[in-house]
């Protein structure tokens, strides 16, 4: 028979076990709570929030909700009242421009059409809704009003359709917009296969730098892995714009080029401001990404399994492919993986060397953060990145194995 003491001891020691262990990852926890959770939580929830209308617009967004837009092309003089009032109030306590911006991002131009109503809507009487038409006759347009009602809603799907080129018709239904205002696929896809060439091109040339270490002697292979490691005692900024230095068009290469007559002065080389520098900036700086995994793997792996494989007949580039290489893909596919998503959140980099035809969808994540305010629009495609890079996250693991990977 078991000692009661005894068991109560125990759980007893167990428990405070536990508390320790709890009490000692406590403030690792609340660290990622504070810089990751809260953060991503914050983004997803702001790429559906819409508290503009129905915060600034209340009797507005009550009254649009009995309107049937089927049956009456635009509101009720009550409504065009409720309008009056609530944009009267907005425009006093200075909200009514959040209104109109908000509806901005979806009709352009209703930010005039809003701000002019808001700044007369105290003089306007009673018939309310024939004088506002009289005031402004594009209060008439019934596709204003159904986005209008559409988004008195507390949360909205339309920054994530802007953010995949779509947007509402004027019947309300889901539409891509024309192929020559599609902005933000065409970025994320270009976006997708240039971290993918960055990551190819890396492992061409990381490949035989990590090869080198692991083969060199021990007081050669120190000195070479000072320079892999040199990038990371300079500032990303500084780098960056060194490269400015060298790739433009009067830069360091170019005249280098032209005093080898390699090519004449008249036909210097646009390496700056395009994709091609964008290509070879990052590529610079997420080169050492590649190469330590790499390293770390060649290390482990014995120089008796070539001399073996030698040994049995087959050619150095036999063995190599056969028994060398196949060793190496933990290493490869860790580098790979790390290289191409930072690659795919780089943002610095594009923007200071990129130019317009080098920009990435992160530069555009922070032209609505910065620029134009679009913070809904901002979180949405960020939502989108976010998501993307855990699908490919879980492909990868699908196909190879996380288990795998050695960094």
């Amino acid at each position: 028979m078991n000692n009661p003491t005894l068991v109560t001891q125990l759980k007893r020691a167990q428990y405070r076990k536990k508390r320790n262990a709890f009490l000692l990852v406590l403030p690792l926890l609340a660290f990622l709570l504070v810089v990751f959770v809260f953060p991503i939580g914050k983004l997803l929830y702001t790429s559906i929030d819409n508290f503009q209308i129905p915060t600034y617009l209340p009797k507005t967004t009550q009254s649009l909700q009995h309107w049937d837009d089927a049956k009456e092309a635009i509101p009720s003089e009550e409504i065009f009242a409720a309008l009056l009032q609530d944009l009267a109030k907005a425009k006093q306590e200075r909200k009514s421009g959040q209104v109109a911006r908000r509806v901005n991002f979806i009709i352009p131009g209703a930010q005039n059409i809003i701000n002019k109503l808001a700044r007369s809507a105290k003089s306007i009487e009673s018939p309310y809704k024939e004088n506002v038409l009289e005031f402004d006759e594009r209060w008439g347009d019934p596709y204003l009003w159904r986005t209008l009602k559409r988004e008195s809603s507390p949360t909205t799907l339309s920054y994530y359709l802007a953010a995949f080129d779509m947007r509402y018709d004027t019947d309300g239904n889901i539409a891509f917009v024309d192929e020559s205002e599609r902005i933000y696929m065409p970025l994320f896809f270009k976006t997708l296969i240039v971290s993918a060439v960055i990551t190819l091109i890396c492992f061409i040339l990381g490949f035989p730098v990590a090869y080198l270490l692991a083969m060199l002697p021990e007081k050669h292979s120190n000195l070479l892995m000072i320079f892999v490691l040199l990038p990371f005692w300079t500032s990303l900024l500084v780098r960056t714009t060194s490269w400015i230095v060298v790739l433009q068009t009067e830069g360091v290469l170019n005249d280098v080029l032209v005093l080898f007559n390699v090519i004449d002065d008249e036909s210097r080389i646009r390496m700056i401001y395009n994709m091609t520098g964008t290509i070879i900036a990052m590529t610079h700086i997420l080169l050492p990404f590649m190469i330590l995994p790499l390293y770390s793997v060649m290390k482990t792996i014995p120089e008796s399994y070539m001399n073996a494989a030698r040994s049995l007949g087959g050619s150095w580039l036999r063995s190599f492919t056969r028994v060398y290489f196949p060793l190496t893909l933990p290493g490869l596919s860790a580098g790979g993986l790390l290289v191409f998503i930072l690659a795919i959140g780089y943002f610095i980099t594009p923007a200071l060397v990129g130019g317009s035809s080098g920009q990435l969808i992160s530069n555009m994540i922070d032209y609505h953060i910065n620029v134009s305010l679009n913070w809904g629009l901002a979180a949405a495609l960020g939502t989108i990145l976010l998501v993307a890079v855990i699908i490919l996250y879980w492909l990868f693991n699908k196909l190879i194995g996380i288990d795998k990977l050695r960094f």
